[in-house]
């Protein structure tokens, strides 16, 4: 299964997230290629809190028993069946190495790699 994350949305983020985490408790491969606004929650030291794009974001901020989407993107790493990519591009146009982020994340890739590597699974996109 292949993810692509490019929105900073709580929403889409925790979805993505969501999906990612069950794929690999269930033992699927899951390869998620994190781009342009959705990067920058992964920066180290960057504790900002995604955007709600809408009424349900603010219920998953309010309601304390929903992990919040990084620690699920961590989950599935943990679970071994999942690998989180950052878009070199994006990096790039941040000024940002690959040692700047999360320690979850793995190797910057471009995106010409991720299509790739991921030509024959089903892709979501966020």
């Amino acid at each position: 299964m292949s993810i692509v994350c490019v929105s900073g949305a709580r929403e889409k983020l925790q979805m993505a997230a969501m999906i990612a985490s069950v794929a690999a408790a269930s033992g699927d491969e899951v390869m998620v290629f994190i781009s342009m606004n959705a990067l920058r929650y992964f920066v180290k030291g960057q504790n900002n809190e995604a955007p709600a794009e809408g009424e349900f974001g603010a219920l998953i901020e309010k309601n304390h028993g929903v992990p919040p989407f990084k620690q699920l993107f961590a989950f599935a790493v943990d679970m071994g069946g999942a690998k989180l990519l950052p878009c070199s591009m994006a990096l790039d146009l941040m000024g940002l190495k690959g040692d700047d982020l999360d320690p979850e994340l793995g190797p910057p890739t471009g995106l010409t790699s991720f299509l790739g590597d991921t030509a024959d699974s089903q892709v979501f996109t966020f």
